[in-house]
């Protein structure tokens, strides 16, 4: 039975406190810490930093994100931790929007004098820097009532000369998110009010029993504005993901738009792109889409990003450029599936498959296994075991819990608590912090996870063993060790509410560099065995993280925001510097503590061994699945057409022969070669 929106506001509010309680911040960050993250997880933002900022009447802010194209993120909250769900009306809308578009045209103008130490500072600062820059505002209104039915929408419009536009996130749209079990809102584009016209279009026809499909010329300058206009909501995630990773504008596709735009239809391989729906009309011309909900682009991501940049950095006139397009329409129920798997062939040449770091990719079915198998010991006090729960797919936490009984939801969180809930972008974070990488971890949640996905994705490729329980449990220690320095710096009496994800970032980097620097390391096991921090080692986060504050607080004479430093390689390489003056303040328990090089080494190999042996069976156990009918049938039809080699076909007599004869672990993998080529040859029909 479906949750009222009044019991969701209830659940919300509680999961609020409890949250807040537990990092130790006040409730108004973490009703936008835990709003922003779902913005982030779905594809309406690429990052967030809170900054709360209510000084004058009349003017506020409560968080924002630059990004690189030129565009700025404006967070405004409406919270007062309501007791009562009640009424957000337009004149609230409207008051709420003004003190936000107060503070953006009094910092364009100078005319707010923060103090210096504080992240509004820095954000002043910069929004009054970046003034030739900025070509949009994106105001974000966060409630925790529920919008009223009688108000249709705040119209987009400029602020001091640049577009600005708004959204309101209420708690019933909140609800609506969770609800579609990781499905994002559908993107909903009406090129007659956008453009004046359709699209030109043709249909291809592939059969009635097949999904719809339409070639289009797309016209360069349509195609910009809808970057423009939409920027990562318009690209496929993966796709957005991996184009976050590399560099944005490709080299050769830039030449062409300058060199040679009247052949750019001719060299570009055009662009894949998938909706749930279009809306099409007859016109003397021909057939045109006139309006398209949900458009991905799952393939030309870097094609579109190229021709955004160069137009916008050099100029260029795009106006006799046209993009190939190929557009699927794909319902709802099947574009989960059916989506990416769009995404991953079209994408082939770029060969870090792994990059492409899909939900169902090895890496993150293996994790999510181990997750569901693995108990983690009782914390001190405790009687029961519980599990961390790893969500590789959005939503699969509630997911797993809608179709239980009350009392089976009741067993479900015991055995998995929501604070054990760790997403792929917090295990990228875990991750990246420790590998000496905090910058990528600053750079936000998005663009931290597409480059943990590249690095990830070429280690799997190399030794997929390395991602054993030992890695798991290490990882969950990681993510401990993580959750509890965010709340150890919001508990500092230095802490003025600014910059702890960046001074979390570098601490826990810190923390790793000074152990390694001596051949040792932090006994992630000793974590994993208590599911907790000793004193020793809060001590020795506390030294570290005022040390870090100290020092990403006073950036380089010319650089006034400090989150903007945080991003830079220089301010890594700067803190490395005082690497060895802070190793000496920390506590000689401290490196008592720490795990021998020699041990880590010891038991990386029993596990990379043991995770061998598990894959083996597991291979084995999948080919003995396979009825030898199957089998004999793969060898006969693929003899026939010349598509194996003599080893091969030795290898599938005995699979054919199952169960008389077992294929050792090596041929079983050579086996489940074989049936995926047989798959796509179409052998089994």
């Amino acid at each position: 039975m479906e949750q009222t929106v009044e019991e969701f506001s209830h659940d919300f509010r509680q999961e609020l406190l409890a949250g807040a309680e537990a990092s130790s911040t006040y409730q108004l960050e973490a009703f936008m810490e835990t709003i922003s993250n779902e913005l982030i997880e779905t594809g309406f933002v690429e990052g967030f930093e809170h900054c709360h900022f209510r000084a004058q009447r009349g003017v506020r802010v409560d968080g924002f994100w630059f990004n690189d194209e030129g565009s700025l993120d404006i967070f405004v909250a409406d919270f007062e931790c309501r007791r009562e769900l009640e009424t957000l009306t337009r004149t609230d809308v409207e008051a709420i929007f003004k003190r936000a578009v107060n503070f953006v045209e009094a910092s364009l103008m100078g005319k707010l004098a923060p103090d210096v130490t504080t992240p509004e500072y820095g954000l002043v600062r910069q929004i009054s820097d970046r003034r030739s820059e900025l070509r949009q505002l994106n105001f974000f209104l966060l409630s925790e009532r529920v919008l009223s039915d009688r108000f249709q929408a705040s119209p987009d419009g400029e602020v001091s000369g640049i577009r600005s536009t708004y959204h309101i996130w209420d708690i019933a749209r909140l609800q609506r998110q969770r609800s579609s079990r990781g499905h994002k809102e559908p993107l909903d584009i009406d090129f007659v009010e956008l453009f004046g016209n359709g699209i030109s279009c043709l249909p291809a026809n592939l059969g009635s029993d097949t999904y719809q499909s339409y070639l289009i010329v797309m016209p360069a300058p349509i195609l910009i504005a809808l970057y423009d206009r939409y920027s990562a909501r318009l690209l496929e995630q993966n796709v957005r993901t991996f184009l976050q990773a590399r560099a944005q504008v490709n080299k050769g596709i830039r030449k062409t738009i300058l060199d040679e735009p009247h052949m750019f239809f001719a060299y570009n391989n055009g662009i894949t792109a998938t909706a749930q729906m279009v809306e099409t009309r007859a016109t003397n011309s021909g057939l045109q889409i006139v309006r398209l909900t949900d458009l991905q682009i799952v393939n030309g991501g870097q094609t579109t990003a190229s021709l955004f940049h160069t137009q916008r950095r050099d100029k260029a006139d795009v106006s006799e450029i046209f993009v190939q397009m190929k557009l699927s329409v794909i319902d709802s129920e099947e574009s989960e599936l059916v989506v990416p798997r769009i995404s991953e062939y079209a994408n082939t040449q770029n060969r870090v498959n792994a990059a492409d770091f899909f939900s169902n990719h090895p890496f993150h079915v293996r994790m999510s296994e181990f997750s569901r198998r693995i108990w983690a010991p009782a914390q001190q006090g405790a009687q029961r075991e519980t599990k961390w729960f790893y969500e590789r797919a959005r939503g699969q936490y509630l997911d797993a819990q809608s179709k239980l009984t009350p009392g089976e939801q009741k067993r479900f969180k015991a055995e998995y608590p929501k604070p054990q809930m760790f997403t792929k972008t917090d295990l990228a974070k875990f991750e990246n912090v420790f590998d000496d990488h905090p910058r990528w971890v600053n750079l936000g949640s998005q663009k931290n996870f597409g480059r943990y996905a590249v690095r990830i994705g070429k280690e799997w490729e190399k030794s997929s063993d390395a991602f054993n329980e030992l890695y798991f449990r290490r990882a969950v220690a990681r993510g401990i060790l993580f959750r509890a320095t965010e709340k150890l710096v919001s508990e500092q009496p230095w802490y003025n509410g600014g910059y702890r994800a960046n001074i979390v970032a570098y601490t826990l980097a810190m923390l790793e560099e000074v152990t390694k620097r001596r051949k040792t390391s932090v006994n992630y096991a000793r974590i994993w065995a208590a599911q907790t921090l000793d004193d020793v080692l809060m001590d020795t986060l506390t030294i570290i993280a005022a040390a870090v504050n100290d020092d990403i607080t006073q950036p380089p004479q010319g650089i006034s925001n400090i989150s903007e430093w945080c991003k830079r390689e220089g301010c890594w390489t700067r803190l490395l510097e005082e690497a060895s003056g802070i190793a000496a303040l920390l506590p000689a328990e401290f490196w008592k503590s720490l795990s021998s090089s020699e041990d880590n080494q010891h038991h990386a190999k029993t596990a990379r061994q043991n995770q061998k042996i598990e894959d083996g069976i597991e291979m084995q156990t999948r080919v003995l699945e396979v009825p030898a009918a199957k089998w004999r049938r793969i060898l006969s039809r693929g003899a026939l057409e010349g598509l194996f080699t003599q080893k091969e076909m030795d290898i599938l007599k005995i699979a054919e022969q199952i169960p008389n004869k077992i294929p050792s672990e090596k041929q079983s993998s050579i086996l489940m070669e074989i049936l995926g080529r047989a798959k796509e040859e179409r052998l089994l029909n």
